[in-house]
Formats: C-alpha cells, sequence, structure tokens
C-alpha cells in the first residue's frame, strides 16, 4: 500500500511542529491586538497609536535587513544582499502608504486627544534614529532625546561610531581596485560623511563601464531605490505634520515642520546623485 502525500511531511527531517500552536499563538495575536491602550475618548486615536505601531514594526524589519545588508557587503556577498536592499526600499514603501492613512485624520479630530500625548513624539523613536544611523545620517546632537533610557542610548552610540551602509559600500570600492581615498577609508566614521572626488571618479567610471563593474553598477542604482524611499517617506513625514498641525510646536519641543523639513536636505549617498549630472 502506497502512502498518502498528505501525509508525507511525518517524515520530513528537522523539528516538528506543535500541533497546539494557532496562527493566533504563533503571532502572539492577544498580546499584539491588546496593546492599544487609548488616553482619551477621541475615535482618532485608535488610528494614532496604530499607525505608529506598525511603522514601528516595519522599522524593526528594516533594522534587521540593513545589519544583514552592511554584513554582507563587507563580506563581498553582493547578490544576497541587492535582495535584503530591495527588501529595505520596499518597506519605506510601506511607511510612506502609512502616512496616508494617518492623513485621513484631520486638525480638529487630532486637537481632541493631542494634549493626552505630553512630550511623547516621534523623534523619540529610537529605531528611526537607528535606521539613520545604519544609512549614514550620524549626528551626536540626536541622542538626547534617548536620554532618559541607558540601554537605548548605548545601543544607538555603538552604532553611530560603527561603519554605515555607505562606508561598507565604499570600503567595497577600494576593495574591488577603485582608487579611493585612504583619508575616506580611515575616515571617523561617527562623524556625517561629506563628498569625496575619488569615490565620484569610482562610482563615475562605473556608470561609464557597467558591464565591467556590474555588481557594483547594480549596487548603486540599490543604494539610490533606498535612498529616493527614504526621502520620500521624510516629505510625507513633512507634509503630513504640516496637514494636521500647521506650524505648531511639536509635542516633543521642537519648531514642528521647520524642525522636521531641515531632513529634507540630508544626502546619504552625495556621489550617486551628483555623478548623474556629469554622465
Amino acid at each position: 500500500m502506497t502512502d498518502n502525500p498528505a501525509d508525507s511531511s511525518k517524515d520530513a527531517p528537522g523539528p516538528k511542529p506543535d500541533a497546539g500552536m494557532s496562527y493566533s499563538d504563533y503571532l502572539q495575536l492577544d498580546k499584539l491586538l491588546n496593546a492599544q491602550n487609548l488616553l482619551s475618548a477621541a475615535h482618532d486615536e485608535t488610528l494614532f497609536i496604530i499607525q505608529h505601531q506598525t511603522s514601528e514594526l516595519w522599522m524593526k524589519l528594516a533594522i534587521h535587513e540593513l545589519n544583514a545588508t552592511c554584513r554582507l557587503i563587507a563580506a563581498n556577498d553582493l547578490q544576497p544582499a541587492f535582495k535584503t536592499l530591495s527588501r529595505v526600499s520596499r518597506i519605506l514603501e510601506q511607511l510612506n502608504s502609512a502616512w496616508d492613512v494617518l492623513r485621513t485624520m484631520t486638525p480638529s479630530e487630532y486637537s481632541q486627544f493631542r494634549g493626552t500625548l505630553g512630550k511623547s513624539s516621534g523623534l523619540q523613536s529610537w529605531q528611526y534614529r537607528m535606521i539613520e544611523f545604519l544609512v549614514g545620517n550620524k549626528s551626536a546632537a540626536v541622542l538626547r532625546f534617548h536620554q532618559h533610557d541607558q540601554a537605548v542610548f548605548d545601543r544607538l552610540e555603538a552604532a553611530r561610531c560603527a561603519p554605515s551602509l555607505y562606508d561598507f559600500t565604499i570600503r567595497l570600492l577600494a576593495r574591488r581596485g577603485l582608487p579611493i581615498d585612504r583619508a575616506v577609508l580611515e575616515r571617523d566614521v561617527s562623524a556625517p560623511y561629506a563628498g569625496n572626488d575619488s569615490v565620484s571618479a569610482a562610482w563615475l567610471s562605473i556608470y561609464r563601464e557597467p558591464s565591467r563593474f556590474w555588481e557594483l553598477y547594480e549596487l548603486a542604482e540599490k543604494l539610490v531605490d533606498l535612498e529616493d524611499y527614504f526621502r520620500r517617506w521624510r516629505f510625507n513625514h513633512v507634509t503630513t505634520v504640516e496637514r494636521i498641525i500647521g506650524f505648531k510646536r511639536g509635542t516633543g519641543g521642537t519648531s514642528g515642520v521647520s524642525y522636521l523639513s531641515k531632513m529634507l536636505d540630508v544626502v546619504l549617498f552625495p556621489e550617486l546623485w551628483q555623478i548623474r549630472t556629469e554622465l
């Protein structure tokens, strides 16, 4: 008698699933769906909390993928790095869509519960700060938003002092034989990155002969995709805040829209944008 194909999993190697585990158990949905603790009777506070909670979950995944990307580039393993970079771009696309949902809330609706937020602010999101540090936007000053939590502060400080995604990429260019200034390779990685002529020249060589440098060419475009989506995320943040609170001061004590607008001028991978004019 032949075995039933439906039962073939019984003989599969590896650990067997817990027969008593349900979908809800696996995802810990009871904990997740009961984590929305409203501080007012306002209808739209539920939207506000869920939008920010889901964004934090997406950011957790982005950090996971960015860390993996840094390891892969450091190990010269670019094919899987392309996959993780593409995934980060799709995550940023999801984060952009989240602003679309939040923008359905009007200023009148937000004012019904804004006072309950106290001094809490999205600027205190340590995961957002971690993403900024991982992609290269380093600033010691912003750590003041996290001084209340020593463990988080230490984790962010470690990330600020570690090479960023772009630092790992520039080192890769040097390993692949492209002439990169020693000062760039040995720079203080805890400081914001400033553009360098040798890096520009390296990217120009890659874009002028893509077939010769195909992996590096593909990596460059993945980085441009990432920054493209990142810029949209920042822009949507500023637009959403202005649409809902205008130019009021932020709950975290900043100037609100004026403070956020400064972030629109930040360029993560400057040479990759600069060379487009020169090609």
